[in-house]
Parts: structure tokens; sequence; C-alpha cells
């Protein structure tokens, strides 16, 4: 019987440590951890640099890498796709932000817009903590009223448009076939999201199946909400000491 109970009681460890909310938390804790990868700088800087004229596949590629490795970026994705459910729902709130930062992105850099990285970046980071906050209805609780979502998801995303821009505009790019090839980097951008939501959707999708989701779920945004804050802390320092 001792057996039995201890068999039983080792399938629901190694269950907690295979559930949803286990990779979830993975993904949410060691995400400051790419902010290197996530730099235009070093190895990918001297890639770009070196391109001259059109180079469709070399910017899609960077593009791509770029998204998949932007913590930030997929922070805010995660509590933007966090409690919906409709597939259509998915597809409208990412497209919102996908208008918001291909606009900034490619004017930015086409129109050489001067804005501080640091701070653009600490507007990211407080965008994260924004959303977080909002999925725990902190706004309505505290303030009696929020932004209606879909405009701030909008928003935002201009604000990460800039971002990505302000990563380009340290660069010292080609000008020949510019439009193109930034075209050509907003799509691999666009690519590197879809492969980063397919598995923060289907990790979510399977853990609102779990009885403790909604305990789980709270938790979960308040520890993305003090990841928001310590990437917005970060650059403001990073602001104050440049």
């Amino acid at each position: 019987m001792k057996k039995l109970c201890a068999g039983r009681g080792s399938r629901k460890r190694f269950s907690t440590v295979n559930s949803p909310i286990f990779y979830l938390a993975a993904v949410l804790l060691l995400a400051p951890v790419c902010a290197g990868a996530h730099n235009l700088s070093g190895a990918n800087a001297r890639f770009v640099e070196g391109l001259d004229g059109l180079a469709v596949i070399p910017y899609m590629y960077l593009g791509a890498k770029h998204m998949v490795t932007g913590y930030d970026h997929l922070l805010y994705l995660v509590g933007v796709v966090f409690f919906l459910r409709r597939l259509k729902d998915v597809v409208l709130y990412v497209s919102l932000f996908t208008l918001g930062h291909s606009i900034t992105l490619m004017a930015g850099v086409l129109l050489e817009w001067n804005v501080n990285a640091y701070l653009i970046d600490a507007v990211i980071g407080l965008s994260v903590a924004y959303k977080a906050f909002e999925n725990i209805n902190g706004f309505k609780q505290v303030f009696g009223c929020a932004l209606n979502p879909r405009v701030a998801v909008l928003i935002f995303g201009f604000f990460h448009g800039l971002g990505l821009a302000t990563k380009l505009q340290g660069l010292s790019l080609s000008p020949d076939s510019l439009v193109f090839n930034m075209l050509s980097f907003n799509v691999g951008v666009e690519i590197g999201q879809a492969l980063g939501l397919v598995c923060v959707v289907v990790i979510l999708g399977r853990w609102r199946q779990h009885n403790s989701f909604p305990k789980q779920a709270f938790a979960a945004n308040t520890a993305l909400m003090s990841l928001g804050f310590m990437l917005t802390g970060y650059q403001l320092s990073a602001y104050w000491w440049a």
C-alpha cells in the first residue's frame, strides 16, 4: 500500500513539473537572459552593415531572429493573449499590435526619427507591466476604469515598433534598396512573432484545462508585471548612466 501511495505521489509531482505553468514560468524567468541576443550588435551588426543593395532573405532572417530573442516583445504578447480563448480574438489583437509596430518601425528608420532607445525600451517594459496589471483587473479595481484594451495594444505597438527602429538606427545601413530591406525585416519580424505566439498559445491552451488555472494565472501575471517593472528600471538606469 505504501509503495502504491508513493507511486501516486510521484506521478503527481511529475505532472506538476511537466504542467504548462512550469514551462511558462521558465520562459518568464529566463527571458532576460536573452537580452544579449536581442540587441543588434556584435556579429549581427557586422552582418547587416556588410550588406549592400537588395537583401531580402538576410533581412527577413535577421527580423525573425530579433523577434524570437526579443524577450520584451514576447513578454508583452504573452500578456496580450493570456486570457484570449477564441482564435479570432487572438488574430484581432495581434493584428493591432502588428499594425502599430509596423508603422513606427518603417517610419522610424526611413524618416530617421531621433528617439532615445533607453526611454523607448523603458516604455516597452511598462507595456508589459500595464498589460499584466490589466489582466488581473487592476485598473478597474484601483481606478474604477481602464483604457480600451484594443486601443492600448495599438498604442503600445507604436512604441514596440520604435524600439525595433532604434536598434536598426544604430547601424550603418546601406541606403540602396533600404525600403525593400526594411519591408523584408518587418516580414521577418512577423514570422518570428508568429512562431513565438504558436508556442505561447499552445501552452496557454493546455494550461487553461487545469482546475488551478485561475490562481496560477494571477500569480503568473503578477510575475509578468514584476518583470515589466524590472525591464523599465533597467532601461531607466542605463539612460541615467549613459
